[in-house]
């Protein structure tokens, strides 16, 4: 067995990894870098391996930093199958046309801008466009949870349940050289919503994400109670309140939050914006996907009540809608993408809020670095946006404990099913998995950091 990783090495977005099994070639993910410009730029580096070759691609889930590059690699000479959960296929096509039309707009901007300067030969091209979309579109191919999957020579793989977002998996591969688990993005434990990954079974061999592994987040408990206190504090302080989230998951676990507030009585009706058709699309497919969830989530779905919908929420689709957020005056509650405030509409919400000293910021997603989300947690104190500088005077909060990714513990319980296979981090950065590598190593098991392009011998 030999593993190459062309992404989520030493970083935590662009996860790719190639296998070579008994003879196949399995490529696990194939992910969009995200974060600043330097990580970014690496979305245009060749693949350390030839497209052309493999044999198959399975995904572990559909966030962009998972599937981001599939139409990079089908351009590159892949022609082969994708597997992926039910979930996964309805998510990865709205991802991925999203990504298009996103890379799309930046450039005739971009375009836009470069002439006026009279530089517009240095502004690089899309990585692709809507019209590459329909082919990995029909590459797809929906597969079950806990299904054994025959990929050829011996090799089969199976989709077990990691409690991340809707569809996500962790992949287990056998063959005669041994077997090799892939973590894929690990779920929180404590999530208010999805059900917990299951424990994975013994293996040689563990490829295992590590986003958290050297912390580990507040319980929910206090975690809702700190959501609430923020809430109550902003609504007397009757700014904007912005909540920059990942259309997929955390939106949803945010609009949740919102209703439980309200349902206790702790928080009135109030102007309420999800401002985000693609987050629009994904709630509607969280309201349609009862199996995957908690128990009491399950229950209400199944009742007909919808738990994602607070009192006077609105779905503001056009941009026209959303630029008349803009204009209201008094307390409001504006979700929108994106997670990092790397682009999307909340970056137009930031611009006409962040110097107002009464407007309140809540940061509850992870912030990669470089991104204008880190800078804003970090505590800047004047930031660029859409090349005006704007002051910060909002107050900003973080809230760790709605993670979508297991912590510390979580990693730790998870892993220890597997017996004594061998650990090799992914999907972090260098400092945290350096602190995992050593809980790892302190608890008897042997552990890798993997670098990009590095070819691994799995089983000497």
């Amino acid at each position: 067995m030999k593993l190459i990783s062309a992404g989520a090495a030493e970083t935590v977005t662009g996860s790719c990894h190639l296998l070579e099994i008994n003879g196949l070639k399995v490529l696990i993910d194939c992910g969009l870098f995200q974060g600043g410009k330097k990580v970014e730029a690496k979305n245009y580096e060749d693949f350390p391996f030839n497209a052309s070759e493999i044999d198959i691609v399975l995904l572990t889930h559909g966030h962009l930093d998972h599937i981001g590059r599939l139409p990079i690699l089908l351009k590159s000479g892949y022609s082969g199958d994708i597997l992926a959960t039910n979930s996964t296929n309805h998510i990865a096509e709205v991802i991925l046309k999203d990504s298009a039309k996103i890379q799309q707009e930046d450039y005739k901007r971009n375009i836009r801008k470069a002439q006026r300067k009279g530089k517009e030969g240095k502004i690089k091209d899309p990585l692709y466009t809507l019209d590459d979309i329909p082919a990995v579109l029909s590459s797809l191919k929906r597969i079950e949870f806990n299904e054994n999957i025959n990929l050829g020579n011996k090799v089969v793989a199976k989709f077990r349940p990691s409690g991340h977002i809707l569809g996500s998996a962790f992949i287990e591969i056998d063959s005669p050289e041994g077997k090799i688990i892939f973590s894929g993005d690990l779920g929180n434990y404590e999530s208010s919503l999805q059900a917990d990954a299951k424990p994975p079974n013994e293996a040689d061999i563990v490829v295992i994400e590590t986003t958290y592994g050297n912390r580990n987040h507040r319980s929910m408990e206090a975690t809702e109670a700190e959501f609430r206190e923020l809430l109550e504090q902003a609504i007397k302080n009757q700014g904007t309140i912005m909540i920059p989230s990942f259309a997929l998951e955390r939106t949803q676990v945010i609009l949740h939050q919102i209703l439980k507030q309200q349902q206790a009585g702790r928080i009135g009706k109030l102007p309420i914006f999800l401002d985000s058709p693609m987050a629009t699309k994904f709630t509607k497919l969280y309201q349609a996907c009862a199996n995957e969830f908690i128990e009491p989530i399950k229950l209400e779905l199944q009742k007909g009540i919808d738990p994602f919908e607070p009192n006077v929420l609105e779905y503001t689709v056009t941009a026209e809608q959303s630029k008349a957020i803009n204009h209201m005056k008094g307390l409001t509650i504006i979700i929108a993408g994106s997670g990092m405030m790397s682009g999307g509409r909340i970056t137009h919400h930031l611009k006409h809020n962040l110097w107002r000293k009464n407007a309140c910021l809540i940061v509850v997603g992870y912030q990669a670095s470089g991104s204008l989300g880190r800078l804003l947690v970090d505590g800047r104190k004047k930031v660029k946006i859409h090349g005006e500088t704007i002051t910060v005077n909002a107050e900003i909060k973080t809230i760790g404990g709605f993670s979508a990714h297991a912590d510390k513990d979580d990693l730790l319980k998870w892993i220890s099913s597997t017996g004594n296979a061998k650990a090799y981090l992914v999907h972090g950065e260098p400092k945290v998995m350096k602190h995992f590598k050593q809980s790892l190593n302190s608890r008897g098991r042997q552990a890798e950091i993997v670098k990009w392009g590095r070819e691994y011998q799995l089983n000497q």
